[in-house]
């Protein structure tokens, strides 16, 4: 096993000193190692799953305009909320 720092140091690290370090700072292991993966829960989950985001488009004039967006995983449906040249 190669966590963090030290695997990238070419040290290996077993899973039972992982577990002694997260059980030692209160870290409690993950409840379960089965079930739906991830890919089916958001399929499940995807009418309630909104992404936002907040990028900056250009103009053909060269201006650059910021734009705030939000899109709903459900429907496909994608919100601009806001477009301004002078975000705060």
């Amino acid at each position: 096993m190669h966590p963090g720092g030290a695997g990238r140091l070419g040290h290996s690290i077993a899973a039972s000193t992982v577990w002694k370090v997260l059980h030692a700072a209160g870290v409690e292991s993950a409840p379960r190692r089965s079930g739906p993966t991830w890919r089916d829960f958001l399929t499940a989950r995807a009418e309630d799953i909104i992404a936002t985001d907040f990028f900056h488009p250009g103009t053909a004039l060269g201006r650059r305009l910021y734009a705030s967006a939000f899109g709903e995983h459900g429907t496909g449906r994608l919100h601009i909320t806001g477009i301004t040249t002078h975000p705060t």
